[in-house]
């Protein structure tokens, strides 16, 4: 009984840190617009969530930015260190977390239907956009709306691609996950 858990453990183990590398792979590709940059890391993290579920794709999300904290240059603009959390970005890092949890609440909870699933990607990024903001306008000194014109406006278009991007892909990838028998049935 305890080889069958070891293993499951192993298992997991190597799923979240797959999905952690492809976080850590698309994290720093940016597109430098102004103080924010356009990231990779949300689709990412989306894609995650999808794949593993809530525990383990937010786990895949903490790897990250644990190792980003560490100095490993994984967020954007191939950049890290502990002290990028405290820059004018370091909202948005934290806020992942928070959107991972709940996007993949709603993910989980409706079995990856398009509708809810969509919905939860949505206010997750809406949770995220709120730590980035507010992060960004005590940081850089800007009005609420000033930090919201500057780190959220300029991204919610490509935001929502990105949402139907991992909307299409997401459950694709966790159907032939569950196939090859690396998933929980």
């Amino acid at each position: 009984m305890q080889h069958n858990k070891t293993k499951t453990n192993v298992r997991e183990m190597a799923l979240i840190a797959v999905m952690a590398a492809v976080i850590c792979v698309l994290g720093p590709l940016s597109i430098p617009i102004g103080v924010v940059p356009i990231s990779f890391t949300n689709l990412a993290v989306y894609l995650a969530i999808y794949a593993l579920g809530r525990r383990r794709g937010t786990i895949s999300y903490l790897v990250y930015l644990l190792l980003g904290m560490i100095g490993v240059p994984v967020f954007s603009g191939f950049s890290g260190g502990v002290g990028r959390l405290f820059g004018p970005t370091g909202g948005y890092l934290i806020g992942f977390l928070f959107m991972a949890l709940l996007c993949g609440w709603f993910i989980d909870t409706f079995s990856c239907a398009l509708v809810p699933s969509f919905a939860g990607m949505v206010l997750g990024t809406l949770v995220c956009y709120l730590f980035g903001t507010l992060w960004l306008s005590y940081q850089a000194g800007l009005t609420f709306s000033a930090a919201l014109a500057a780190g959220v406006l300029p991204f919610v278009a490509g935001d929502l691609i990105k949402m139907a991007i991992a909307a299409v892909i997401g459950p694709q990838v966790r159907r032939q996950l569950a196939r090859a028998g690396l998933l929980p049935k």
